[in-house]
């Protein structure tokens, strides 16, 4: 492991040399890279001068008993050592699952698609809900959440809601909710005290940026229209909305939550390049044969991944059977439970598989 380290210090020392040269500030793309890389190793190298400091501790805590012929001084040597040996594994193990190769989009942006299901209205009150809770995990983490499009629902919440998350490591941590969520509940309709399911789906895209994915504007229609639903004075009299078709693929998104034409037209832009990105990055994986089917991630979008009982206050992730009873807290944001077991249960996988 010592080798391998060192193997990325003076990596990581290298692309800091490259990223002062003229040529990699010259070239957008080149120069981004080596800071995605440089700022992934860094975090390895941090752990590994920790790392170093503890081994250098040790030895001279080993020293002091072997030279050292006054006994206080031994023993406190010794007591030094009993606490240094399980940092110095609680630290090891830190290392390797940093160590694991991560999934490259995982420091993107993202951009999450919510839709209601089968439930009806009660469907899109709970994509309303499901929408709620992940912008109080983005307040809570930091992170910047942006409305791109939305249709409500009749009776509140939405029929269809997408948004942009922006912020530190939003998609490695935000990829594991995609796929259908279920709510059973008594709805607030209904008069016999019946309790129903509904279901919305969850769908988190990698933001993709213009030096991922190259795309032919030729090849992308625009089609303006009016704005419909809440929006000031100009909607339904401005053609400030707007829809992108990718020709080639029948890929579509489109925005019209701002009132500038402008700023719709980049946000669709954002939206579309990230559908289109999915569906090849889905069929290179195929072709590759590396399309690896993980119990928490990978998997078909239209997978049941969790389930929130309000009579019980229990929230349940089908794909680790990881249960906690504080569905109120779940709602409000605090997901972070569900995050940490599903990133321990993919490494877990990852090592096994030895991809480590």
């Amino acid at each position: 492991m010592l080798d391998k380290l060192e193997a990325i210090k003076e990596r990581f020392d290298e692309v800091n040399q490259l990223l002062q040269q003229p040529e990699s500030m010259s070239d957008m793309k080149k120069y981004k890279s080596l800071n995605k890389e440089y700022k992934d190793l860094e975090k390895i190298v941090i752990e590994y001068k920790k790392y170093q400091n503890l081994l250098g501790n040790i030895d001279n805590a080993k020293q002091v008993i072997a030279t050292e012929k006054d006994e206080e001084f031994r023993e406190m040597a010794k007591e030094e050592l009993d606490e240094l040996y399980p940092q110095l594994e609680e630290l090891e193990e830190v290392i390797k699952n940093l160590l694991i190769p991560k999934d490259p989009d995982d420091s993107k942006n993202i951009i999450i698609e919510i839709r209601a299901g089968a439930g009806g209205d009660e469907a899109s009150i709970f994509a309303g809900d499901l929408h709620r809770m992940y912008s109080r995990l983005a307040e809570k983490q930091g992170w910047r959440m942006e409305l791109i499009d939305a249709q409500e629902g009749t009776s509140g919440g939405y029929k269809e809601i997408i948004s942009s998350i922006s912020g530190e490591d939003v998609y490695g941590k935000m990829k594991f909710e995609s796929g259908v969520h279920r709510v059973q509940r008594v709805p607030a309709t209904e008069t016999q005290g019946r309790i129903h399911t509904s279901v919305a789906s969850v769908v988190v895209l990698p933001e993709v940026e213009e030096f991922d994915i190259e795309l032919d504007m030729n090849e992308i229609r625009k089609d303006l229209f009016c704005a419909s639903g809440p929006g000031g004075q100009s909607v339904n009299t401005t053609y400030s909305a707007v829809r992108l078709t990718h020709l080639p693929t029948g890929i579509m998104a489109q925005c019209q939550d701002q009132k500038s034409q402008i700023k719709n037209y980049e946000k669709a832009l954002k939206v579309l390049r990230s559908r289109i990105y999915e569906v090849e990055l889905a069929k290179k994986n195929e072709e590759m044969g590396a399309q690896r089917k993980s119990m928490v991630g990978g998997g078909d979008r239209s997978d049941k991944i969790r389930t929130y009982n309000y009579p019980q206050g229990r929230v349940t992730d089908h794909r680790i059977g990881y249960t906690v009873y504080n569905l109120p807290s779940v709602m409000d944001g605090q997901i972070d439970d569900f995050i940490e077991e599903l990133r321990i249960a993919e490494n877990a996988e990852r090592l096994k598989e030895g991809v480590a």
